[in-house]
């Protein structure tokens, strides 16, 4: 057991015994005896209470693993207890949802005092901690209801969220709400993110390494404090969620299913499967880092694709070659006679070499995300294969009436990129065989998601142009660059791709032998279900011009 992570933990009598059926729950049968599982853990814990609390708890643990500190119910009627209060008891609060009057956070007086106090019991743990420990988590202390106290006592778990987190984590839940969540009015709680909240961090278990909790503290007292005093309240988990999303920075977070049961997450932990996100700032630029970026390029027996490629970046906008802080060529190439070229041009160009034997157009994409995966300095990566360059003839729109030429593309794109706090930006409306007003994924989603998706086409036809429109939700423009957001279908060409996009696409649903199809079909399923955000560039700044063919039958997808 990591001696360098501590639980914390609290418990107090507030009469929950004494609600209707369905809310109500015996503080001696039910919570004393959930709070003695987690009592079994033989980690570190602190534990906040009344004094006669430390009998049961001292019946089971030691000094040792143990630090108690008596805190009586008189402390939560703090500076926030009677705003608490007028906003619980007012008919106003009571009518967002008819089950708001007769739950917990409605009928008890206690209740929401205690819960939005989570976070201030963590802080004090931080001050107060003997055991000097490097990670601090909140647990609620019936946690056990719902969580299997297995996975801390022979799954050690809390040495791998000691390796995996370096952010102050939340859990959270995919939520979709109309009026309230947890009773906080909607839309109202999207004012203080300036955009929609679609998820919910999870009070039952939050924390990370000491260095952040004071921090995060700080930024939830004012948080309480201003939202109490605009008249609204959920619980902590509304604060949490909103934290989410104006501190990306100093947060992340691992998504659970929407039935929000957390065990969902210490079972991805134990094997570690769990994914650690972080909410992206949006409407801001001030977070911009133009050379936190990598360019990759995917080439195959012609260094002379790549180097008219490398050309075309250098006459359209050469920052593509001057800011990224590192540029990758992966090197497909199976003709050993063009290598001494390559490496002529990848110093030509300042570009490092990987070398592969012909993995495949799509087994590179793979490639590129585990690559990019590992370096943590970068937030984006720039997706190129060696026969798609920048267009630098004459002609100012392309066949559909897109411009073609736009100056500062490279730095606008990673802007809108930043601002809209996208997965991925494709650049191109037109492509080779069709166009982005199409929705290409129609063809390739299972027939029942079609069924579902797209109810005026469900049935797949040999009529080629016989399928949906795309839809786009929102068309803006930033710097003069045009661009859409809504349902953009995923392809092969060229687009900028956050760190947090890259995992959704590629690395939390893996397959052995990927298709272009294969990831069209996975990644419109996940905007769909509103895991991704994507957007698209209203121009046509690339084509795709393959001069240096090579035999059909050496072409691979993976």
């Amino acid at each position: 057991m990591n001696k360098k992570v501590t639980l914390v933990t609290g418990l107090w009598d507030i009469k929950r015994d004494t609600l209707e059926e369905g809310w109500n729950r015996s503080f001696k049968d039910h919570y004393i005896e959930k709070f003695k599982d987690l009592l079994n853990v033989p980690c570190n814990l602190i534990i906040f209470g009344e004094e006669e609390l430390k009998e049961v708890v001292f019946e089971i643990r030691s000094e040792e693993n143990t630090q108690f500190i008596v805190r009586n119910q008189d402390w939560f009627k703090n500076e926030f207890y009677e705003k608490i209060q007028s906003i619980r008891t007012s008919e106003q609060w009571k009518g967002r949802a008819p089950w708001l009057p007769e739950s917990t956070q409605g009928k008890l007086e206690m209740y929401n005092p205690l819960v939005m106090s989570k976070m201030f019991l963590l802080n004090d743990a931080r001050i107060f901690d003997k055991f000097q420990s490097e990670h601090l988590y909140w647990i609620d202390a019936a946690l056990s209801t719902t969580v299997s106290m297995g996975y801390f006592t022979s799954d050690n778990v809390l040495d791998k969220l000691y390796d995996k987190v370096n952010k102050f984590l939340f859990i959270c839940f995919p939520y979709e709400a109309n009026t309230e969540i947890h009773g906080f009015a909607y839309p109202e709680i999207n004012t203080y993110i300036q955009g929609n909240i679609n998820k919910v961090g999870r009070g039952g278990f939050f924390g990370g390494p000491v260095d952040t909790i004071g921090d995060i503290n700080g930024k939830y007292y004012d948080l309480m404090s201003t939202t109490l005093n605009d008249g609204f309240m959920g619980t902590e988990e509304s604060l949490f969620s909103i934290l989410l999303y104006q501190f990306p920075d100093l947060t992340c977070y691992s998504l659970i299913e929407s039935n929000g049961l957390i065990y969902y997450f210490f079972e991805k932990l134990k094997n570690n499967e769990a994914i650690f996100h972080s909410e992206l700032k949006r409407g801001s630029l001030e977070i911009i880092d133009y050379r936190k970026v990598a360019l990759y390029v995917i080439t195959y027996n012609s260094p002379d694709q790549f180097d008219t490629l490398c050309k075309s970046f250098e006459i359209y906008d050469k920052d593509y070659l001057d800011l990224p802080k590192r540029k990758i060529l992966l090197n497909n190439s199976m003709d050993r006679s063009t290598d001494d070229k390559y490496k002529e041009l990848c110093t030509k160009w300042g570009f490092e070499e990987i070398k592969k034997d012909n993995i495949g157009i799509c087994g590179g994409r793979q490639f590129i995300a585990e690559h990019f995966e590992e370096q943590k300095d970068l937030e984006h990566y720039l997706f190129y294969e060696d026969d798609m360059f920048f267009y630098n003839g004459k002609e100012t729109t392309c066949k559909n009436g897109f411009l073609r030429k736009v100056p500062g593309l490279y730095k606008k794109s990673l802007e809108i990129c930043n601002m809209e706090g996208l997965d991925y930006l494709k650049l191109n409306m037109t492509e080779f065989f069709g166009d982005n007003t199409r929705q290409w994924a129609w063809h390739n989603v299972p027939s029942d998601k079609r069924a579902d998706y797209f109810p005026e086409h469900p049935i797949k036809n040999n009529h080629t142009f016989d399928f949906p429109n795309t839809i786009f939700k929102h068309i803006k423009s930033h710097k003069n660059i045009p661009y859409a957001l809504g349902e953009v279908y995923y392809c092969n060409w060229p687009q900028v791709i956050t760190k947090e996009g890259s995992k959704k696409m590629f690395l939390e649903t893996k397959w052995a032998n990927p298709f272009e199809q294969t990831w069209m079909s996975h990644i419109f399923q996940l905007t769909r279900e509103e895991k991704i955000k994507t957007g698209i560039l209203l121009l046509t700044p690339t084509e795709h011009d393959r001069f240096d063919h090579y035999p059909k039958e050496e072409r691979r997808e993976n």
